[in-house]
Parts: structure tokens; sequence; C-alpha cells
């Protein structure tokens, strides 16, 4: 039976893999271990592996988590990567080290009033609709630089980079079209704003594809954790 620690090495060695294949430099792509919906002793295994940078996708069940690890584990860096109403923007701007889906101005408002004095700026990553479905989350590629542009005004948020979801199921030739024009898009924001280093795609199972366009973070989760329970969220 393989354990989350084999499943961290497994992952890294993909991601070594990619970069080597893609001529780009394994430590240039970061491992986000997406943790929700699982326990904290699974986080607290996954921890001890050498892993530190988690994702989670549910305001209520990260606030349980960070509460119940940060003065045990401190140098855990917490990362929210899922939709969020606006009604509860504060729990994430307090918490949180990092938010991923910021679409709009009025949510990266609310997150700078929010983020507390005594700790540094949120790090944010715009979500884009690459793939332009309807009932998708993310703002559309044409509005981006504009939401950029007032996100990077904001002193209390850090503009790092982009986030996607692109489409699933779908063709190869049609995955990579979407991940060649974000990665493009991604190239022109980091042309205009010194602070952007991120560009947050690629999941479990199209992990290689993105390293070979530019990801510099990819979201692991059921790879590392195993498939996941929602009947526990």
């Amino acid at each position: 039976m393989t354990t989350i620690t084999d499943r961290l090495a497994i992952a890294q060695s993909r991601i070594a893999q990619a970069a080597q294949n893609s001529s780009r430099r394994a430590e240039d792509v970061q491992l986000l271990a997406v943790s929700k919906t699982k326990p904290n002793s699974q986080i607290i295994e996954a921890y001890h592996a050498g892993q530190r940078r988690f994702g989670e996708n549910y305001v209520q069940e990260g606030e349980s988590k960070i509460n119940a690890l940060s003065q045990e584990f401190p140098d855990i860096e917490w990362h929210f990567i899922g939709p969020l109403q606006s009604n509860k923007t504060k729990v994430v701007a307090t918490l949180f080290d990092w938010m991923h889906t910021v679409d709009r101005e009025k949510i990266a408002q609310r997150l700078n009033e929010q983020r507390p004095e005594s700790k540094l700026p949120l790090n944010i990553c715009i979500q884009v609709n690459i793939s332009q479905e309807a009932n998708k989350s993310g703002t559309e590629a044409k509005e981006v630089f504009a939401l950029a542009e007032k996100i990077a005004r904001l002193p209390n948020l850090t503009l790092r980079g982009l986030m996607a979801i692109p489409s699933a199921d779908v063709d190869e030739q049609t995955a990579t079209q979407e991940l060649a024009a974000l990665q493009s898009l991604y190239q022109q924001l980091a042309e205009r704003f010194d602070s952007v280093d991120t560009l947050s795609v690629g999941m479990s199972n199209d992990l290689e594809l993105a390293v070979a366009h530019g990801s510099t973070m990819v979201r692991i989760g059921s790879a590392i954790f195993g498939e996941r329970d929602y009947t526990k969220v």
C-alpha cells in the first residue's frame, strides 16, 4: 500500500520529469498539495514528508484546519483555491497566505480592507476563465489587465499572477490551445508587473502539459491524498 509520503515523491518526480522535458528547472515548479476534505492527520503526514504548501477550497474547512494546525506548524503556507463569496472574505483575508481565485474588484477590495496590518500582504492570483465556459468561475482574458491594475494599487495585496482550470475531458489539441493562450496572457502580465511570478495551473491529470506551458505551481490532490469524500465537507 502506497503512503502519502510515497505519493508525494511520485508527484515530485512527475514534476521533475515534466520540467526536464520542457528544458526547465524542477525547482521552478512548486507543488501545492490540495487537502480539501482530508483530515488534519493527512496534512501532518504530508508535512512530515516535507510538504509545506497546502490548498483548501472551502472557507469553513480551511478556517478549522488553520486554527488547529498553525500553532504547531507555523511554516505551513495556506492557499485558498476555491470560489469565494463576498460575505466570506474576512476568513481568507485573516488566515490565508495566498488567494488564487480573485475574479472581480469587489472581492479584491474586501480582501484588502480585511487583511490584518500585522500580516504580510495577501498574495493574489487572478482566476481566468481561459476555456470561456459559462458555468466556470474566472474573469475573461480581456478583463485581466484592468483588474490587475486595480489589485496592484491595493496596499495589503500583492499581485502574483494567474490561476486557471482548463477544460476537462477535451482532446489534447484543445487543451494545448487553452494552455498556450493562458501562458501568453501570463507572460504579458509578468512584463507589466514586477511582482508577477506565478502561473497556477495543472492538476493530477494534466500536470505534464501544464508544466510544458509555463506552470509554476501545480495543484495536486487525489494523486497525493486519494479520492475525496465530499460527505465530510
